[in-house]
């Protein structure tokens, strides 16, 4: 983990493999500012890097300022899911939970709402947890859900369906798991939840459930005052790829409010469709270790 400012000794800063064999410098550290302000948070540049004279393409619908015009897409690898064409062109992606005034104020649970935006703050899609009132309240960060992902055109391109399953990892047969399709109906891949004694550990799938890659975190997975790391390896291990990062929001979003703050960052070529996987690998994340429901404490290692 890292604080604002401060390079972690555990996690060192490295490269980012880019088409052509090309690999994008180690990226700064700071601070995770609001949303709504220009300095990018913590572990991610401002902008990402394109391959010369790449036209990049932006998201459709009302978030696009009518002062910019958007240039002309260009084409598009085949077998990219309907309404992910964007995500071809990014390597970083930051989730925003919203906050949400009944939760704030008197702890009662309701649907968790996301903004996905780009390395600019810009915002491309939006999630939001579809779930009923008891399933909420009584089962808690456990809770079965499923997540619609829309673009800015309200159309829902990811679909996230999470079961119910256990709590600990004293039951190894019945761990973590996340279903995530692209478009809806159709899965694309998994993210399943490895056995271990004392790490977070999870499989990256394919639709087939074949391992294609393994997010690893760390041991006490708690952000006092810094950022908790997940990090993104081959299926074989090996060097980091990517990251998964919960950011240290502030002290009073972290005492009163669950809400999180996350980016996300991968390999600009990997295929899109594990990106959407590491979407939700993300929220699950989130669920697992970062949900505060109502009185009762935050999770920070598998067993707790």
């Amino acid at each position: 983990m890292s604080g604002p400012g401060y390079s972690s000794p555990n996690h060192p800063p490295y490269s980012m493999p880019q088409p052509g064999g090309q690999y994008m410098p180690p990226y700064p550290m700071g601070g995770y500012g609001d949303p709504g302000h220009a300095a990018p948070p913590a572990g991610f540049q401002v902008g990402y890097n394109s391959a010369p004279d790449q036209t990049i393409m932006y998201q459709p619908g009302p978030t696009t300022s009518p002062s910019h015009h958007a240039p002309a897409p260009m084409s598009v690898p085949a077998g990219v899911p309907p309404g992910l064409e964007y995500l071809t062109q990014i390597d970083q992606i930051l989730i925003h939970q919203k906050v949400e005034l009944l939760e704030a104020i008197i702890g009662f649970e309701t649907n968790n709402q996301y903004e996905i935006k780009n390395s600019l703050g810009q915002k491309i899609y939006s999630a939001k947890e579809k779930n009923d009132c008891c399933t909420r309240n009584c089962c808690g960060s456990l809770r079965s859900f499923d997540m619609k992902i829309k673009d800015n055109t309200d159309r829902e391109v990811i679909r996230l369906i999470r079961p119910y399953r256990c709590a600990t990892c004293w039951c190894p047969c019945c761990l973590q798991e996340l279903e995530v399709q692209a478009p809806p109906g159709t899965t694309i891949g998994y993210v399943k939840q490895d056995w271990h004694p004392c790490y977070p550990k999870f499989s990256i799938q394919g639709p087939n459930k074949e391992t294609l890659m393994k997010l690893e975190g760390p041991c006490m997975a708690c952000n006092c005052c810094g950022d908790v790391n997940f990090e993104l390896k081959g299926k074989d291990g090996g060097k980091p790829i990517g990251r998964i990062s919960k950011q240290w929001s502030g002290l009073l979003k972290e005492v009163f409010t669950d809400t999180d703050n996350f980016g996300i960052q991968f390999p600009l070529d990997m295929d899109v469709k594990m990106k959407a996987v590491l979407m939700g690998a993300c929220f699950l994340v989130d669920f697992m270790f970062f949900e505060k429901v109502g009185d009762s404490n935050q999770r920070n290692t598998v067993f707790s």
